[in-house]
């Protein structure tokens, strides 16, 4: 589990990269008059504003619990990431789709891009400045994978993308990944204009770049809804749990493991088990300590606290 530093440092690097970039392809973008550059400059500028965002989820989310909130303010965290998608989709995108859709409803008239030398050097530092952030952000990502001694294929990198419950490092690694492929797209775009002398590709390029930054973030939010309504653990890790409790002699039956998410590092579980007859209350006792002592052993970031073992009765 990535600590709480460590996902700042990630969301540092990209709000600084972001900010230099949208900066200067805000510059490119009244000098030259690119369609995909000013998509690609309301991307860098929304992404900056994202990474405040984050911020104020990660600080949020450590406040003390109390009696109205009794679990705590875990899930500031993904009720931000899912904020952060939401914006994604609906300024970089639908502004990126608004700028390629007006050139076609009648706009490509007056469009012109001059001095386009301007945006290929913009458009190459940028990417070296978002390659930098997503290094970041995939080094803390493999680093869970590799710190519970998994191999680094594709298959595992995908199904990491699909159960990982950290939504700064996933929202990172999402936005940055969109920003290097609009990049691209910008640069693409642009050379066929160049080479074409026809400027519908520049309004194209301003289309698919809405286009992609519009999936990204579908991905984004329906992720973090999974973490605001309750998403259980992975799979991997109830089964960890589910073997730990099954190895205790007096536990006969595992009826049911519920598990819910309240923060990255944060989990309720309610077990419910049936154990072997003939127990005395000290032994009761015994075996529900050994219980919970397994599962915070099995998944470290279990809080024994928030572990509840219900006795049930074997029908039958």
């Amino acid at each position: 589990m990535v600590s709480g530093a460590e996902s700042k440092k990630a969301i540092y690097a990209a709000l600084f990269g972001n900010l230099a970039i949208a900066i200067s392809k805000l510059v490119a973008s009244l000098f030259t008059g690119s369609t995909s550059m000013w998509a690609e400059t309301y991307h860098s500028f929304s992404d900056t504003f994202n990474q405040v965002l984050l911020l104020i989820g990660v600080k949020t989310s450590k406040k003390q619990a109390n009696d109205i909130y009794q679990f705590g303010f875990g899930k500031e965290q993904f009720f931000w990431s899912f904020v952060v998608a939401i914006l994604i989709f609906g300024i970089s995108g639908v502004l990126s789709l608004e700028h390629g859709i007006s050139y076609f409803m009648g706009g490509h008239e007056s469009h012109r891009i001059e001095n386009t030398l301007i945006n290929y050097v913009i458009l190459a530092l940028a990417f070296v400045f978002e390659a930098n952030a997503i290094r970041i952000a995939f080094a803390l990502f493999r680093k869970t994978i590799v710190d519970r001694g998994d191999k680094l294929t594709f298959p595992v990198l995908i199904k990491e993308l699909k159960e990982n419950k950290d939504p700064i490092i996933l929202t990172v690694l999402v936005e940055d990944a969109a920003a290097l492929l609009g990049i691209i797209i910008a640069a693409v775009s642009l050379l066929l204009s160049d080479l074409t002398g026809n400027t519908a590709y520049d309004a194209i390029g301003s289309l698919l770049i809405g286009i992609v930054l519009m999936v990204f973030a579908i991905f984004l939010a329906r992720e973090n809804r999974g973490m605001l309504i309750g998403e259980s653990i992975s799979k991997r890790d109830f089964k960890k749990i589910y073997d730990a409790v099954a190895a205790i002699k007096e536990v006969e039956v595992i009826k049911s493991i519920r598990t819910m998410h309240l923060a990255p590092d944060d989990v309720l579980i309610a077990i419910e088990v049936s154990l072997i007859d003939n127990l005395n209350t000290d032994s009761i006792e015994s075996v529900i300590a050994a219980i919970e002592d397994k599962i915070s052993t099995a998944v470290s970031y279990v809080n024994p606290s928030k572990i509840y073992v219900e006795l049930v009765k074997e029908s039958r």
